[in-house]
This record gives structure tokens, sequence and C-alpha cells, in this order.
């Protein structure tokens, strides 16, 4: 069987040595097997599993909660349910990501044509006629 350093791991995830060290010190490495001199050799299965920790993490998801579920996944099948419920709601979380993203590429999208408009007539005064001007007193 193949196995990786934890060079070629981070390299192949886009993450850094220090970021795999860090991991494992958090406990989210169990899985990864050392040589009598402490040297972590990697599997295809542990890169797997931490592409699946990558992937909580850019949900937002914090440490701690990511080593809850590496240990119900060392518990076996006696915490599927949990699991499960796990990624449910770390779906509702992206969904909810989604939604937001989705209002600030709206905004987004006007300001490129506010902007492209203003650059073909050569000023932003073409937008002054639509704007409302609301006067400040003091």
């Amino acid at each position: 069987m193949k196995t990786y350093s934890i060079s070629e791991v981070a390299k192949e995830l886009n993450l850094t040595v220090y970021t795999l060290r860090y991991y494992d010190k958090e406990g989210l490495m169990p899985f990864v097997e050392r040589t009598a001199s402490g040297t972590r050799l990697f599997k295809q299965s542990d890169i797997d599993a931490l592409k699946v920790i990558e992937c909580l993490k850019s949900t937002g998801m914090p440490i701690k909660e990511i080593k809850s579920f590496i240990d119900w996944c060392s518990d076996g099948d006696s915490t599927l349910q949990q699991r499960y419920d796990m990624f449910i709601e770390r779906k509702a979380c992206v969904n909810a990501q989604m939604e937001e993203l989705k209002k600030t590429m709206e905004v987004i999208e006007h300001k490129c044509l506010y902007y492209k408009t203003a650059l073909e007539a050569g000023t932003e005064d073409i937008h002054k006629k639509n704007k409302i001007e609301i006067p400040i007193t003091e």
C-alpha cells in the first residue's frame, strides 16, 4: 500500500505542513500511522478523511466540532445518527451562506453595471439624474 509523507499530503491538499501538524495536535488525525521514529505515514484513506475535514472547516465549523465528528467516526455505527444530523446542519449553514453570497453578488453586479455605464459615458454624472438627492440640513 502506497504511503505519503506529510509534505506530499500538504501539497496535494494545498495546506501547509504546519496546518497538518496542528490538526494532528488537535486530535483530527488519530487514524494516521507513524513509523517507530514518529514520522507520519499517510494512506489514501487518510487523505480522503482530510478532504472531509477541510470541507467541514470551509463551512465555518469549529475545530472542536470537527474533532467530535472524527471521534464519532472512530466510535462506529452507534454514532451514525449524530453524523447524519451534523451533515444536515452543515447543509443548512452552507445554504444560508449561499443565500448571503447571492445578495452580495447582486450588489457587485449592480456596481459593475454602474461603473461600466459611467466608463462608457466618460463620467459618473450619467447616474446623477437617476439618484434621489437627499438634502442634508444642519
